[in-house]
Protein backbone atom coordinates (compact mmCIF):
# COMPACT_ATOMS: atom_id res chain seq x y z
CA UNK A 1 0.00 0.00 0.00
CA UNK A 2 1.46 3.41 -0.84
CA UNK A 3 0.70 6.52 1.52
CA UNK A 4 0.39 10.04 0.38
CA UNK A 5 0.18 13.23 1.95
CA UNK A 6 -3.48 14.96 2.15
CA UNK A 7 -1.71 17.88 -0.12
CA UNK A 8 -0.54 15.22 -2.98
CA UNK A 9 -4.03 14.08 -2.99
CA UNK A 10 -5.68 16.95 -3.15
CA UNK A 11 -3.71 17.43 -6.15
CA UNK A 12 -5.38 14.93 -8.29
CA UNK A 13 -8.58 14.16 -6.63
CA UNK A 14 -11.39 15.89 -4.85
CA UNK A 15 -11.26 14.97 -0.89
CA UNK A 16 -13.75 15.05 1.16
CA UNK A 17 -12.54 14.96 5.14
CA UNK A 18 -15.90 14.70 6.34
CA UNK A 19 -17.18 11.68 4.53
CA UNK A 20 -15.51 8.51 6.19
CA UNK A 21 -16.17 10.19 9.70
CA UNK A 22 -19.92 10.93 8.85
CA UNK A 23 -20.24 7.03 7.82
CA UNK A 24 -18.80 5.71 10.78
CA UNK A 25 -20.33 5.36 13.92
CA UNK A 26 -17.73 5.08 16.99
CA UNK A 27 -18.95 1.13 16.63
CA UNK A 28 -17.94 0.98 13.39
CA UNK A 29 -14.64 2.62 14.09
CA UNK A 30 -14.08 0.22 17.10
CA UNK A 31 -14.84 -2.95 14.78
CA UNK A 32 -12.65 -1.46 11.73
CA UNK A 33 -9.52 -0.67 14.58
CA UNK A 34 -10.19 -4.33 16.41
CA UNK A 35 -10.11 -5.67 12.68
CA UNK A 36 -7.28 -3.70 11.80
CA UNK A 37 -5.15 -5.41 14.95
CA UNK A 38 -6.51 -8.96 14.19
CA UNK A 39 -4.65 -8.55 10.70
CA UNK A 40 -1.51 -10.15 12.79
CA UNK A 41 -2.91 -11.37 16.04
CA UNK A 42 0.51 -12.70 17.10
CA UNK A 43 2.07 -9.11 16.91
CA UNK A 44 3.66 -7.71 19.96
CA UNK A 45 2.43 -4.12 20.31
CA UNK A 46 4.51 -1.67 22.54
CA UNK A 47 2.05 -0.62 25.82
CA UNK A 48 2.15 2.88 27.60
CA UNK A 49 3.39 2.98 31.57
CA UNK A 50 1.15 4.25 34.48
CA UNK A 51 -1.23 5.63 32.42
CA UNK A 52 -3.93 5.66 35.01
CA UNK A 53 -1.23 7.69 37.42
CA UNK A 54 0.01 10.54 34.69
CA UNK A 55 -1.53 14.00 35.01
CA UNK A 56 -4.32 14.46 32.38
CA UNK A 57 -2.08 16.39 30.25
CA UNK A 58 1.05 14.35 30.46
CA UNK A 59 -1.63 11.08 29.41
CA UNK A 60 -2.76 12.99 26.55
CA UNK A 61 0.33 13.54 24.75
CA UNK A 62 1.59 9.85 25.57
CA UNK A 63 2.42 7.10 22.93
CA UNK A 64 4.80 4.96 21.67
CA UNK A 65 6.23 3.29 18.10
CA UNK A 66 4.37 0.73 17.22
CA UNK A 67 1.55 0.69 19.87
CA UNK A 68 -2.24 -0.24 19.16
CA UNK A 69 -2.45 3.45 18.30
CA UNK A 70 0.19 3.11 15.77
CA UNK A 71 -1.94 0.54 14.09
CA UNK A 72 -5.29 2.91 13.84
CA UNK A 73 -3.11 5.78 12.60
CA UNK A 74 -1.53 4.06 10.22
CA UNK A 75 -5.16 3.29 8.55
CA UNK A 76 -5.71 5.91 5.96
CA UNK A 77 -9.63 5.96 6.28
CA UNK A 78 -9.13 6.61 9.94
CA UNK A 79 -6.63 9.40 9.20
CA UNK A 80 -9.18 10.43 6.60
CA UNK A 81 -11.45 10.51 9.32
CA UNK A 82 -9.44 12.68 11.61
CA UNK A 83 -7.23 10.90 13.72
CA UNK A 84 -5.09 13.48 13.78
CA UNK A 85 -2.36 11.07 15.87
CA UNK A 86 -1.31 7.96 17.45
CA UNK A 87 -1.08 9.58 21.16
CA UNK A 88 -3.76 8.22 24.10
CA UNK A 89 -5.36 11.52 24.14
CA UNK A 90 -6.16 11.74 20.73
CA UNK A 91 -7.62 8.21 20.53
CA UNK A 92 -9.52 8.27 24.06
CA UNK A 93 -11.20 11.33 21.53
CA UNK A 94 -11.00 9.36 18.57
CA UNK A 95 -12.69 5.97 19.44
CA UNK A 96 -14.97 7.84 22.39
CA UNK A 97 -13.69 5.94 24.75
CA UNK A 98 -13.36 6.15 28.88
CA UNK A 99 -9.71 6.22 30.55
CA UNK A 100 -10.67 3.32 31.97
CA UNK A 101 -11.74 1.28 28.74
CA UNK A 102 -8.46 2.51 27.00
CA UNK A 103 -6.07 2.00 30.06
CA UNK A 104 -7.34 -1.52 30.07
CA UNK A 105 -5.80 -2.19 26.25
CA UNK A 106 -2.95 -0.27 26.04
CA UNK A 107 -1.70 0.07 29.92
CA UNK A 108 1.71 -1.36 30.97
CA UNK A 109 0.28 -2.20 34.47
CA UNK A 110 -1.98 -5.22 32.89
CA UNK A 111 0.18 -6.64 30.19
CA UNK A 112 4.03 -5.99 30.68
CA UNK A 113 6.34 -3.89 27.99
CA UNK A 114 4.05 -5.54 25.29
CA UNK A 115 0.51 -6.52 24.68
CA UNK A 116 -0.40 -9.34 21.36
CA UNK A 117 -2.51 -7.38 18.65
CA UNK A 118 -4.97 -10.27 19.52
CA UNK A 119 -5.17 -9.40 23.47
CA UNK A 120 -5.41 -5.24 22.04
CA UNK A 121 -8.29 -6.10 19.61
CA UNK A 122 -9.69 -7.95 22.49
CA UNK A 123 -9.79 -5.21 24.69
CA UNK A 124 -10.71 -2.96 21.72
CA UNK A 125 -13.80 -4.89 20.72
CA UNK A 126 -15.28 -5.32 24.43
CA UNK A 127 -14.89 -1.36 24.51
CA UNK A 128 -17.53 -1.25 21.30
CA UNK A 129 -19.98 -3.94 23.93
CA UNK A 130 -19.17 -6.53 20.72
CA UNK A 131 -16.84 -8.87 22.32
CA UNK A 132 -16.45 -12.08 20.53
CA UNK A 133 -16.14 -13.91 23.63
CA UNK A 134 -13.83 -15.68 26.07
CA UNK A 135 -13.08 -18.87 23.53
CA UNK A 136 -12.50 -16.12 20.62
CA UNK A 137 -10.25 -14.09 22.46
CA UNK A 138 -8.20 -17.53 23.93
CA UNK A 139 -7.96 -18.91 20.17
CA UNK A 140 -6.92 -15.69 18.71
CA UNK A 141 -3.94 -15.42 21.73
CA UNK A 142 -2.89 -19.17 22.11
CA UNK A 143 -3.67 -19.83 17.58
CA UNK A 144 -0.62 -17.88 17.22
Amino acid sequence: MKHHALAQLQAIAEVDRDHPEKLMSRNQRLERWAALLEQNPGQRLSTLPQTENQPVIARASMRADGSPMSIAFADPVFRAAGLANDSYGEAKRFFELTDRQLHRTICYCHFGATVSAATAAHYVRKASGRSRGFLAWLGNLFGN
